[in-house]
């Protein structure tokens, strides 16, 4: 006997580009978010680090809706999510998470775009000075850091929710998927922007970082424990390969492992710090790839 009724519905047959999707995504809503609080509670010193942040944010939106792009059965009709095909008006369907994780990306990659030029234009990079007005501590600056940041925090957690509404096996028989996520989004950014500042800003904002990122990976297994608890017997399905990937690779390899080496890292800037950042961007993916392939590889009875 099925432990859920979701054992019968079909798959949606989702493969890498989706995982990769879920994982690009996150990181890019996660650096914009950890820019913008570097920005509005770190010093100026750590002016360089928050712009690190940016420079992520809005490359990874743009490969992330690549990468959704790509997957579509038709690809060239991608607009039609968020234009209607006949009267070309815009279309929001404030009932459907597909239609509403649209125009969320869309509108967290517009002001990702301007973060990133923004920075650009402070350092120098740019010939238009005005653009610094869109970087905090400026009014103007401050209100975009503000709503990007609930967008970037949206997107980051979009995907967990928008696995819970598709009726499949672990996907929908657990509210904590979109928990898992955010903590996952939050790991990975912090993790990447270590990896990316530890050899170029030797600011205070990077040892912040630093126990920022192992306080969210004690946080980590605790809400995916709660996670698994949540799942009951459908929890089941992880008693296989992907229990063991989940076990080696997202426990082990993207927690653990770098929790030992962040706990006897003396200075962010030493190699085992980087090292320990790695892992946890391995374990993020690994975890992606594990959520998407143990639903959507098993088959409706």
């Amino acid at each position: 006997m099925p432990p859920s009724s979701t054992f019968f519905t079909a798959s949606p047959h989702w493969n890498w580009l989706i995982i990769s999707y879920f994982f690009v995504g996150g990181l890019a809503g996660g650096c914009y978010f950890l820019a913008v609080l570097i920005d509005f509670f770190g010093r100026a010193s750590d002016r360089p680090l928050a712009r690190l942040g940016y420079y992520v944010a809005f490359p990874a939106v743009v490969l992330s809706g690549l990468l959704l792009t790509v997957d579509l059965y038709r690809p060239e009709r991608f607009w039609h999510m968020l234009i209607q095909s006949h009267t070309f008006r815009p279309m929001l369907k404030l009932y459907s998470p597909m239609s509403l994780g649209s125009w969320a990306l869309l509108a967290f990659g517009g002001f990702a775009m301007l973060s990133f030029l923004a920075s650009l234009a402070e350092e120098g990079r740019l010939r238009q000075p005005w653009l610094v007005r869109f970087r905090p501590p400026g009014l103007l600056g401050g209100l975009l850091a503000v709503m990007g940041g609930v967008f970037a925090l949206f997107v980051a957690a979009y995907t967990g929710v928008l696995l819970a509404v598709t009726n499949r096996p672990i996907w929908s028989d657990t509210p904590l998927l979109g928990l898992n996520f955010v903590l996952s989004a939050a790991s990975t950014s912090a993790a990447l922007l270590i990896l990316l500042a530890s050899r170029q800003y030797r600011t205070p904002g990077l040892a912040v970082l630093e126990r920022f990122d192992r306080l969210v990976l004690i946080l980590e297994p605790i809400a995916l424990i709660a996670l698994i608890v949540s799942l009951g017997s459908v929890a089941r399905v992880w008693l296989s390969v992907w229990g063991v990937a989940l076990l080696i690779g997202v426990v082990v390899v993207g927690i653990l492992m770098p929790l030992a080496l962040l706990w006897r890292a003396t200075d962010p800037t030493m190699p085992s710090t980087a090292t320990a950042a790695l892992l946890v961007l391995i374990g993020g993916f690994v975890f992606r790839a594990v959520i998407v392939l143990s639903s959507s590889t098993i088959r409706a009875i």
